[in-house]
């Protein structure tokens, strides 16, 4: 035990190193034996020699064994995630003035290890992702309401990365009652989003600067693929004669039309398919398209799955650049951590060699103002999206 009366956790070298070179993460292996504690706790780090390093959460079933909070000896209390809190508000009031749609804290990148938490005007959604936060759950709830004195706060805790912290998926209402569907607005439409049942915390958050920047590309005869509940497609619809939206879950693709029904949007036709058939099969039908988006789920969970996602991520690639017609544009996006920029970028230039094309880079885009990246957690760099125009 510590002066302070929190346990005690030291690292030998290689972990000494790692958390001064500023990564946020210290690994089991890089622990000096394993500490006889049940997970969740706020630990003093130290090296070998007892020295203090900082604070951190402890995990106990995950490889990563600490989340760094702090360098400084300070009491990690109420006042403590009050802060926290408040600096990762001031950031989005602003660089995002007059918005009440965004993530409001994005984990590590925060400085509020294995917490999530998205706005969508007077209602919010909550991921707790290891045992330090789920349990200063109802703590950082109280905190949320002090702070947005929101109308309901949903529990979507149900995400597979808790399993590695030994802890059960959940979802519910925290606080509040259950709001229903709420509405919020993307450029030029606007999206309805199911906080309680859709994915993520209800949509991607992280894709909405990209969204409406699609449609400042988009025209002629566009193609959405992945399109969930029209992210992209509705965007493209503002601008361009007709969007076909391709998705596979049939729950999407009836919000997606709902959502292009309720923006009087008449030029989206939804296509219930998988997009890896549709891409192929239009192909071999000769169809041509002006626009392509290309906004697939992960492909690679973890590092072992890497090559066969850079394989699916080119077969789609190669497809879209074959179906534009010259000037047409592809924008491709990627929310694989496990792949990055360079790598993403690699396949692009393979894919427009094999398709014989010459393919120009107009943009390269990442997540929005509102999911910061912090420097030494690439983890936190994990959205690509490239603009490119197919000659």
């Amino acid at each position: 035990m510590g002066p302070d009366g929190l346990p005690q956790v030291s690292l030998i070298r290689r972990g000494v190193e790692r958390w001064q070179a500023g990564h946020p993460w210290i690994y089991r292996a890089d622990l000096n034996g394993d500490p006889a504690l049940q997970g969740g706790e706020v630990v003093r780090v130290t090296d070998a020699r007892g020295w203090f390093l900082g604070k951190a959460f402890y995990s106990k079933h995950s490889k990563i064994s600490l989340r760094w909070l702090s360098y400084e000896d300070v009491a990690v209390d109420t006042d403590f995630f009050r802060q926290r809190l408040a600096l990762a508000d001031a950031m989005r009031r602003r660089a995002l003035p007059g918005e009440t749609t965004y993530r409001v804290v994005h984990g590590e990148a925060d400085l509020l290890p294995g917490l999530v938490v998205d706005r969508y005007g007077d209602c919010l959604s909550v991921q707790f992702l290891i045992p330090g936060t789920e349990q200063r759950k109802q703590l950082l709830v109280d905190l949320l309401v002090e702070l947005y004195k929101p109308r309901a706060i949903i529990n979507r805790s149900d995400v597979g990365v808790r399993a590695l912290e030994g802890l059960p998926q959940e979802k519910g209402v925290l606080y509040g009652t259950q709001p229903g569907p709420v509405a919020y607005d993307e450029g030029l439409v606007r999206v309805r989003a199911d906080l309680l049942e859709g994915q993520k915390t209800g949509a991607f958050l992280d894709q909405r600067e990209n969204h409406i920047m699609a449609s400042q590309y988009a025209f002629g005869e566009a193609l959405d693929c992945f399109s969930y509940v029209g992210g992209f497609a509705l965007q493209l619809a503002t601008r361009a004669q007709k969007v076909t939206a391709v998705e596979i879950s049939d729950q999407a693709a009836a919000q997606l039309r709902e959502n292009a029904a309720s923006n009087k949007l008449t030029n989206v036709d939804v296509v219930v398919a998988n997009a890896f058939d549709f891409l192929r099969d239009s192909v071999d039908e000769g169809r041509r398209f002006d626009t392509i988006v290309l906004d697939p789920p992960s492909f690679a969970k973890n590092k072992d799955a890497i090559e066969g996602a850079l394989r699916g991520y080119k077969e789609i690639n190669l497809r879209a650049i074959q179906l534009l017609r010259p000037g047409g544009y592809l924008i491709s996006a990627s929310c694989t951590y496990h792949i990055d920029e360079q790598a993403f970028e690699d396949m692009l230039a393979s894919a427009a060699a094999d398709a014989k094309r010459r393919v120009q880079i107009i943009e390269k885009r990442g997540a929005g103002k509102d999911h910061p990246v912090l420097l030494n957690l690439r983890e936190t760099r994990y959205l690509k999206c490239f603009v490119l125009r197919v000659l």
